[in-house]
């Protein structure tokens, strides 16, 4: 997440919402609950290897072939009938597709429920199911979003009756349009191309500064996307809108720890966004890009202060801007004689505390990584990052990375951080 370029603007930041694994299953963390399907928790039966729904796969291969092959014909051929209003949505979401480059896009069916009648005879079924596609050029792993179908037996062979997602995908709002930058591609739904245009430089002005912070292998390219407004960016993060009202930017990805690379994308706020400046802007999206870069060696282990402060500080490392310019909360507060006594804990970055505390955050985990490319140097900042998020568990890795890399036991490193802070905005 990154700060805006005024003394008093705490709330532009961007903000990694983490992602981490159960089992074959995704969730995403901290600001989206997990979603829970009605009706099928318990089932037994999965795939189509569940009696009686051996076509339900095969329906939604077809149906996954005509989105890549754009066959509108075929796509609507999947749904049934009688559900008119869904056929009207699947049109005007087929057609927003158009520009997406879409390298894959397939359909994983989970789990069933039992079968219903359905009215004028045949079945009804519920389906479980893992929509799972990438971006061509861009994304070398997929991104997955869980589908919730009621489908309906005609004649032996299954149609999709009802559709539920677990959240927006951006063209669930609109035509997206799609603009390529040179290390980045930006799509926005609602909003004018020369805007997008805009958002793509400030892109590719990012991937190069990220570059010059990481020095490690990462895909050096970044996926942005734009909604029409507020209620739009939370629609795709399935959170109340009044969470994001001054964030400027947010990242999404899983979580990697083993060197994967997972499909990321950086959703921009356009009412946060837009009234940042120059700098700040710059900031925003170097910030966010660098979440990008480092996701494959962020762990479960990896606190936020490191997460957040690494990004911050890649967002900054290039700037003029003093440690008074760019830690105001936290300037303010040493200045009353509240010098933070440990480093920030995660909690301390929820959206849902006060908003000075949470500014104070993202200024301390900042200011702690500032302090190790002060001392150590810019490689010792990345060696560290990368010895926390390898370690397989959270007890002890921070201790046992900063020994290895810093010959300091976390106490030491609080110590000197805090000396650090007082030195810097006392």
């Amino acid at each position: 997440m990154t700060a805006g370029t005024g003394p008093r603007r705490p709330y532009d930041r961007g903000v990694e919402l983490r992602r981490r694994r159960v089992g074959r299953r995704t969730v995403l963390c901290a600001a989206v609950a997990a979603l829970t399907l009605p009706g099928l928790a318990g089932c037994g039966s999965t795939g189509e290897h569940a009696p009686g729904t051996a076509g339900v796969q095969r329906m939604l291969d077809r149906r996954a072939a005509a989105v890549r092959e754009r066959d509108e014909t075929t796509f609507l051929a999947t749904v049934d009938r009688d559900a008119t209003a869904l056929r009207a949505r699947q049109r005007k979401v087929f057609g927003n597709l158009a520009q997406v480059p879409l390298a894959s896009w397939e359909y994983r069916v989970r789990g069933t429920g039992g079968f219903t009648p359905a009215a004028g005879g045949g079945k009804r079924l519920a389906v479980r199911a893992d929509l799972r596609y990438r971006l061509a050029g861009y994304d070398t792993a997929p991104v997955t979003v869980e589908r919730e179908l009621t489908l309906a037996e005609r004649g032996g062979r299954w149609y999709v009756a009802a559709e539920e997602s677990g959240g927006d995908q951006l063209w669930d709002q609109g035509p997206v349009t799609v603009v390529r930058g040179a290390h980045s591609l930006v799509m926005g739904v609602g909003q004018d191309r020369a805007r997008l245009r805009a958002l793509a430089d400030d892109a590719d002005r990012a991937v190069p500064a990220v570059d010059a912070a990481w020095r490690g292998a990462w895909a050096h390219r970044v996926v942005i996307e734009l909604p029409a407004s507020l209620e739009r960016m939370a629609g795709l993060l399935s959170a109340p809108a009044a969470s994001y009202s001054g964030i400027a930017a947010v990242t999404t990805g899983e979580v990697g720890g083993a060197g994967a690379a997972p499909a990321d994308r950086v959703i921009v706020n356009p009412e946060a966004y837009g009234t940042l400046g120059t700098l700040g802007r710059q900031v925003v999206l170097t910030h966010e890009t660098a979440h990008v870069a480092t996701r494959p060696y962020t762990s479960s282990a990896t606190p936020l202060w490191l997460s957040e402060g690494f990004a911050d500080w890649a967002g900054y490392r290039a700037t003029d801007r003093t440690a008074r310019e760019a830690a105001p909360e936290l300037a303010h507060a040493v200045a009353r004689g509240q010098l933070p006594a440990r480093l920030p804990a995660d909690a301390d970055f929820g959206f849902t505390g006060e908003a000075r505390r949470l500014a104070r955050a993202y200024e301390e985990g900042w200011l702690a990584c500032r302090m190790i490319a002060d001392k150590w140097g810019d490689a010792k900042l990345v060696e560290l990052y990368r010895a926390v998020g390898a370690a397989r568990q959270r007890d002890g890795a921070l201790d046992a990375a900063l020994h290895d890399v810093l010959g300091l036991d976390t106490a030491e490193f609080t110590a000197r951080w805090r000396s650090y802070t007082k030195a810097e905005l006392g």
